[in-house]
C-alpha cells in the first residue's frame, strides 16, 4: 500500500499505472508508421539474398548435394533438431536443387525491385530458410541477419514504397497515395529494432567472457592474424592506447546499444558507431556481406523524414511523404 493513500486510492493508482503501460505498449507497436524505412530495408535485403543465392548456384552440389560437404542424413547432428525442414531434403536431384536455388534468386530480385512483393518476400524467406536448414555448416552471422530481416519483410508492407508494385498501383482508379502509414509497417520495424537490441546486447555480454576484451587487446588479436585479415593494420602495434580505446569502445557500444539507440539524443551516436564498426569489419576482416546486412538492419532506427531528405539529396527528386497523426494527441507520432 502506498503511504498516505487508502485502499481505494491505491487501487485507482495501480489501475492508472496499468492503463498507462497498456497505452504506451499500444502506441509503441500499433501507431501507423511510414513504410519508407521498410522499403529501403527490402532493397538491401533483396540484393544481399540475390548475392547469396548466386553463390549457392556456383557450387550447388557441394552446398546441398547428397555427396556434398554435409550429407542430408547428417544435418541433424549439427543442430540437434531432427524435425528441421528444408526444400532441399525433397529436392535432392541436381536439377531440383538448381530449380529451388534459381527460384530463390528470382524471388530475391523481385523483392529488390518490389514486383509481386508479398509473394516474393514469402518465397525468398522459404528459400533462404531451406538453404540454412540444409547447410548449417555454411550459416554464419550474415545468414542469421538475413533471417532477421526476411521475416519482418513478410509481415510488413515492404512493397508500399520505392517499388514497381507502387508504380503499377498508382495508375489504378481509386489507388491510395504511396507511403500511407500502416500498423503493419510499424510492427515489422519494431521487430527488427527489438531483435537488433537483443543481438547486440548478448553479443557484447558474450565478449565480456573473454579476457582480451577486458584488457583491450581483442582488436589487436584480429589485426595480427594474417590468415584472417584482409587489410594490414599491424601499424596499430605502435599505438597500444588507440587499440585499447577502439576495443573497449566497441565493447561498450555493443552492451549499451539497447539503452542508447532509443533516445533521440544518443541515437545518432549508436547508429554512427554501427556503420563504423560494421564497415570496419567488412573492410578489414573480409566480412562485407555481414557488415552490409547489419547496416541494412540498423535502417529500422532511421526515421522516414530523415531517409526522405537523404533520397531527395541523392536523387534530386521529391518523394511523397505522409504522416498520420497520433490517435490520442492529434500530433504526428514521435520519430
Amino acid at each position: 500500500m502506498i503511504p498516505g493513500m487508502d485502499d481505494g486510492q491505491t487501487g485507482r493508482a495501480e489501475r492508472g499505472w496499468c492503463g498507462e503501460w497498456i497505452a504506451a505498449w499500444d502506441r509503441f507497436f500499433f501507431t501507423p508508421a511510414d513504410p519508407l524505412p521498410l522499403a529501403l530495408i527490402r532493397i538491401g535485403t533483396g540484393l544481399l539474398l540475390a548475392w547469396s543465392s548466386a553463390v549457392w548456384l556456383l557450387d550447388i552440389d557441394a552446398f546441398f548435394g547428397v555427396d556434398g560437404w554435409l550429407a542430408p542424413h547428417e544435418v541433424w547432428r549439427m543442430n540437434d533438431q531432427p524435425w528441421q525442414w528444408s526444400l532441399y531434403f525433397a529436392a535432392w536431384s541436381p536439377t531440383a536443387m538448381r530449380v529451388v536455388a534459381g527460384v530463390t534468386l528470382v524471388a530475391a530480385i523481385l523483392l529488390t525491385v518490389g514486383l509481386a512483393t508479398p509473394l516474393a518476400a514469402v518465397t525468398s524467406a522459404v528459400g533462404f530458410i531451406s538453404a540454412a536448414n540444409r547447410a548449417p555448416l555454411n550459416v554464419f552471422g550474415f545468414d542469421d541477419t538475413l533471417g532477421l530481416l526476411l521475416l519482418p519483410l513478410v509481415i510488413g508492407p515492404s512493397g508500399a514504397r520505392l517499388s514497381i508494385d507502387g508504380l503499377l498501383a498508382a495508375g489504378l482508379p481509386g489507388a491510395r497515395a504511396e507511403g500511407v502509414p500502416s500498423v503493419r509497417a510499424n510492427v515489422a520495424l519494431r521487430l527488427i529494432q527489438l531483435h537488433l537490441c537483443v543481438v547486440y546486447f548478448f553479443s557484447g555480454c558474450g565478449k565480456l567472457l573473454g579476457a582480451s576484451w577486458w584488457d583491450g587487446t581483442a582488436l589487436w588479436g584480429a589485426v595480427a592474424n594474417s590468415q584472417y585479415r584482409t587489410l594490414d593494420l599491424t601499424g596499430l602495434a605502435r599505438h597500444p592506447l588507440l587499440t585499447n580505446a577502439l576495443t573497449l569502445g566497441t565493447l561498450f557500444w555493443e552492451v549499451a546499444y539497447p539503452a542508447i539507440v532509443w533516445p533521440r539524443l544518443t541515437r545518432r551516436v549508436a547508429l554512427g558507431m554501427a556503420v563504423a564498426v560494421h564497415l570496419g569489419i567488412g573492410v578489414a576482416m573480409g566480412m562485407m556481406e555481414f557488415g552490409l546486412a547489419m547496416i541494412t538492419a540498423n535502417l529500422a532506427f532511421v526515421s522516414a523524414p530523415v531517409l526522405e531528405a537523404f533520397l531527395v539529396t541523392v536523387t534530386g527528386r521529391a518523394f511523397e511523404s505522409s504522416i498520420v497523426p497520433d490517435r490520442r494527441s492529434g500530433r504526428p507520432p514521435a520519430r
